[in-house]
């Protein structure tokens, strides 16, 4: 039995943000039919790196997925949607606001065909709003939502963080209300709702007190590349093998402790800094003292000498690095896959780890429409009027 047995789960989503909440619903055991379109499907199915022609990014992305291709500019395909929406428990899409309505598929519509269907709705900036009809991407999210702003190194441009995170946190927002709404359903006896989820205000939700410093003493932060402001010592130290270690010793007990580390037992004694504010107040004569130390040491005897001191510390990890670490493999984080061809490729585990309903990989992100016939035969239709709708366009 796994956690989520049971819910089917109809996706209408490109690229990153829905696709990537319907991933993590698939993980845990439900039933999730990604309905792409005819041709090409997903236009992820091309980004990034490719294997013999798909995204390796396609086969982590989908996992778990049925694929169906389908003609929504067909009333045909729509009818097919509609069908599917009778039996479903959550509708995740993507779509830009009011796209879905121009297909006939509205909350009114839906919620007609099934009182108790969650419709997931991603988009840029959400359903209402100045903004609602603007395009957005995750990368416009995290500049609106706060984040770019305060990514990078003071006095040159804002940095991207290196993945697609306004996304990918849209995407985790996105599962939370999905969860709360059919847990509303199943628990109370309610019917479903809309949950609207914007890229922006996903990221903006993760921007700490960001606001009430802003609001109550005109503070903004700024960018302030590998330290953490106002908390101190907290930043990216160089060793002497051309490595980088980020070490945590922000709080009181850590602070001394790491200090002793470092051969420095008067910074640890002195009254100024026995708290983090008389520390911040302080952060670059501290930062001066640990890197005198980390920099005469290989980023190994750094490391073995915090961990002996239990102050939090850790190199910073490439993907081969990653792919490496015993730890990583001890947790089952890296799992081997097998791609059609036959080909074997590392892939990602699974999070969050449950102890009694785990998540698991059935099989990697599926071929255009490789589901079509099951999903359509599980709603009834025989093989002969599936195979007229593939001969008139409507299914692929």
């Amino acid at each position: 039995m796994t956690a989520l047995n049971g819910l089917r789960v109809i996706e209408i989503g490109t690229l990153i943000a829905a696709p990537f909440a319907a991933r993590m619903l698939a993980e845990f055991g439900a039933e999730v039919i990604k309905i792409e379109s005819l041709g090409q499907g997903d236009p992820l199915r091309k980004w990034r790196k490719l294997h013999e022609g798909t995204s390796l990014w396609w086969y982590l992305q989908s996992r778990n997925k049925k694929s169906i291709a389908l003609n929504l500019k067909s009333a045909a395909g729509i009818d097919i949607v509609k069908q599917l929406v009778e039996t479903a428990d959550v509708l995740i899409e993507n779509l830009r606001p009011g796209a879905l309505e121009k297909l006939g598929l509205g909350w009114d519509v839906l919620h007609a065909l099934n009182p108790k269907l969650t419709l997931v709705r991603i988009s840029g900036y959400g359903q209402s709003g100045p903004y609602k009809d603007r395009p957005g991407f995750g990368a416009i999210g995290e500049a609106m939502g706060g984040i770019r702003y305060t990514t990078g190194t003071p006095g040159v441009p804002p940095a991207r963080v290196g993945v697609s995170l306004g996304d990918s946190l849209a995407s985790m927002h996105a599962v939370i209300g999905a969860l709360m709404s059919v847990l509303r359903v199943k628990t109370c006896q309610g019917d479903g709702q809309v949950v609207d989820v914007s890229l922006a205000e996903s990221v903006f939700n993760v921007m700490e007190s960001l606001i009430p410093e802003y609001d109550m003493l005109g503070h903004v932060r700024e960018r302030s590349g590998g330290a953490l402001p106002g908390i101190a010592p907290s930043n990216t130290y160089p060793t002497a093998d051309q490595g980088y270690v980020v070490i945590a010793g922000n709080s009181d007990p850590i602070y001394k402790r790491l200090m002793a580390a470092i051969g420095r037992p008067d910074l640890a004694s002195d009254p100024r800094f026995e708290h983090n504010d008389g520390r911040a107040a302080h952060c670059e004569l501290l930062d001066e003292a640990i890197t005198q130390w980390s920099s005469k040491l290989p980023i190994e005897a750094v490391l073995q000498a915090l961990e002996k001191a239990e102050v939090p510390a850790g190199r910073i990890y490439s993907a081969a690095d990653i792919v490496a670490d015993p730890h990583y493999q001890a947790r089952d984080m890296i799992l081997n896959a097998q791609l059609p061809d036959g080909t074997m490729v590392k892939m990602p585990g699974i999070v969050p780890k449950l102890s009694d309903t785990p998540g698991g990989v059935k099989w990697q992100g599926p071929g255009l429409g490789q589901h079509t016939q099951s999903v359509l035969g599980g709603l009834g239709l025989p093989d002969e009027a599936i195979q007229r709708l593939k001969d008139e366009g409507v299914v692929q």
